[in-house]
């Protein structure tokens, strides 16, 4: 069945159009192979010579020729248009990953996306070349042959006329059976991606703490389950293929039994007989291919009906301006109001009511205790996470949201986890600035703190990290976004969530001197839970259980007295014990 996912595809209805013209034509070729051979055949029993023979064997081999090419020029064409749409399908789901954001990526699983965007556009691809031509050869070619044989033996076409309803039934039932099995299979399949890749990210963390043991029985558990979906999936497929098989060869015997009858009684002539013997093969081959192939093809339709779900997700669309905005810079103002996040699986506000304005460069503290919603407020600013409301203003003009990308792409933006490519330590630094001079990098090097890091690698700046490369430390990771930063001037929104989280105290204080001169002539939007970092900031945005509590300078928040205030003496407190 045709699907509207496929009927959404570019180029779908040439396509169609061009399969329809095949079949039609394949299906005369089929006839008349069998018109032809029969013919032959009947002559050289009725005693003619074999020369004279010539002309219809030279038809015959024609038609056969031509159904070849046929066969030839519809898989060319499948082939260009499964690798055009694959590349079409591939594309429009990155962008969607990528414009859902973060937070998306974490509830579906990195594993299962970076699958379905590999290996399942590809089992698409193949769903595509598979399905298409089987099914309007199924459609088409047993309905112009049945007419035919119709002409010369109406009982004989009611013979597979009447097995055909049985044949589809047998198809209808394996194939609800087959597609459950294969569900459940591709789940199992999406849960082992998700286990395997992350895996392959903590493998040096699960070592360090000893559980490597403990998780590996957790993957073996998850491949069994695999596995065994997987033989139950092809158990079902080799009975499907088993009826297939049975009930064609026993109705063309059944067929040829009753031609044989036919013949002796002299109620039909030998060269109709032979064609319809022929035919009735020919007949049924386009349905047990449709039958045998559905099943290889199971796992490409439940690719494209995952993609399908993720490509549908709407995100919300606010009215606002649609021209491109402009670099930011002193004189621009931001202003958003009602700023709401409600989560699907959440039952409250991540963020309610939020509203904020500011003009230019500076420095914006977003502090509070954790779930207070300060991720929730920097992913909404990133355009990552689309609020359920928000109005949103730049220079008096609506913004149509933060994901607009003209706001996106003023945008650098460091993460608590930030990504390392399987890359060197030289191109993961240069990813935003590729064009940044031997001097700039070095220099980013020297204040991100990463000297003595590279130093201690045995390729220097050309070793391998990432997936796939040498696996390094939070820290270690955070401290090469940090050097992306400082080595790109030309983005002047600078959003940080966390950036120093995994690095000890000390450390953090030492990079601190080098950070803080790169948030200048920036609008920087920086949370944290380290209350140290506010000193420095020109406005704090106190956060607590999804609402604004406070805002203004650190030296107003402390005279106030209130719940910045209380966290101040929180985190003062545990110093103290600390030392």
């Amino acid at each position: 069945m045709i699907t509207k996912e496929i009927l959404n595809l570019k180029g779908i209805k040439g396509t169609l159009a061009y399969l329809l013209v095949l079949s039609l034509l394949q299906g005369a070729a089929i006839i008349m192979q069998a018109v032809l051979l029969s013919h032959v055949i009947t002559n050289l029993f009725n005693g003619e010579k074999l020369s004279n023979q010539f002309l219809p064997f030279l038809l015959f081999a024609v038609a056969y020729l031509t159904r070849q090419i046929l066969v030839f020029f519809r898989d060319k064409w499948m082939d260009r248009f499964a690798s055009e749409s694959g590349t079409a399908i591939r594309r429009e789901l990155l962008e969607k990953i990528f414009s859902l954001g973060p937070k998306f990526t974490q509830k579906e699983g990195t594993g299962s996306l970076v699958t379905m965007a590999l290996e399942g556009v590809t089992q698409v691809e193949t769903y595509l070349k598979l399905f298409l031509p089987k099914m309007m050869n199924m459609l088409l070619i047993p309905l112009m042959i049945v007419i035919h044989m119709f002409t010369l033996n109406p009982f004989s076409a009611g013979i597979v006329i009447l097995v055909l309803p049985i044949l589809i039934f047998f198809m209808a039932m394996l194939g609800i059976a087959a597609k459950r099995k294969a569900d459940k299979q591709y789940e199992s399949y999406q849960v082992l991606s998700n286990h395997f890749v992350d895996s392959l990210r903590g493998l040096e963390t699960l070592k360090l703490l000893g559980l490597s043991k403990d998780y590996d029985k957790n993957i073996r558990t998850v491949s069994e389950r695999y596995r065994k979906a997987t033989m139950s999936t092809l158990r079902v497929a080799f009975l499907s293929t088993f009826a297939l098989d049975f009930f064609t060869s026993l109705s063309i015997a059944i067929v040829a039994l009753f031609l044989g009858l036919n013949l002796m009684e002299g109620a039909i002539l030998l060269g109709p007989a032979l064609t319809i013997l022929i035919l009735a093969p020919e007949y049924f081959l386009p349905i047990r291919e449709f039958g045998t192939d559905y099943h290889a093809t199971l796992d490409g339709k439940n690719s494209m009906g995952a993609i399908g779900q993720i490509l549908a997700i709407q995100k919300p669309v606010q009215a606002g301006r649609q021209k491109a905005l402009p670099a930011w810079s002193a004189e621009d103002r931001l202003t958003f109001n009602n700023l709401t996040v409600i989560h699907e699986e959440a039952n409250h506000a991540s963020l309610q009511d939020v509203h904020f304005s500011w003009k230019g460069y500076g420095k914006i503290g977003i502090i509070g205790a954790s779930g207070a919603g300060k991720s929730t407020l920097i992913d909404v600013l990133g355009g990552f996470l689309a609020p359920s409301s928000c109005y949103a203003e730049v220079n008096g003009e609506a913004l149509a949201g933060f994901h607009d990308p003209s706001w996106q792409e003023q945008i650098l933006y460091i993460p608590q986890h930030p990504y390392l490519f399987n890359d060197t330590v030289r191109n993961n630094i240069l990813f935003y600035t590729p064009q940044a001079s031997e001097e700039a990098l070095q220099a980013a090097i020297d204040q991100a703190g990463l000297r003595q890091i590279i130093d201690s690698l045995p390729n220097g700046l050309e070793e391998k990290i990432g997936e796939g490369g040498r696996m390094l430390s939070g820290g270690q990771e955070q401290r090469i976004a940090l050097a992306r930063a400082f080595l790109d001037d030309r983005r002047k929104i600078l959003l940080f969530d966390e950036p120093t989280a995994h690095l000890d105290i000390e450390t953090e204080y030492e990079l601190k001197k080098n950070m803080l001169p790169l948030l200048d002539n920036h609008l920087v939007f920086f949370a944290t839970h380290r209350l140290h970092w506010m000193k420095d900031m020109d406005q704090i945005i106190v956060l607590n259980q999804g609402k604004i509590a406070e805002m203004g300078t650190h030296e107003d928040l402390l005279r106030l007295k209130g719940y910045y205030h209380q966290l101040v003496q929180i985190q003062s407190g545990k110093m103290e014990a600390m030392k």
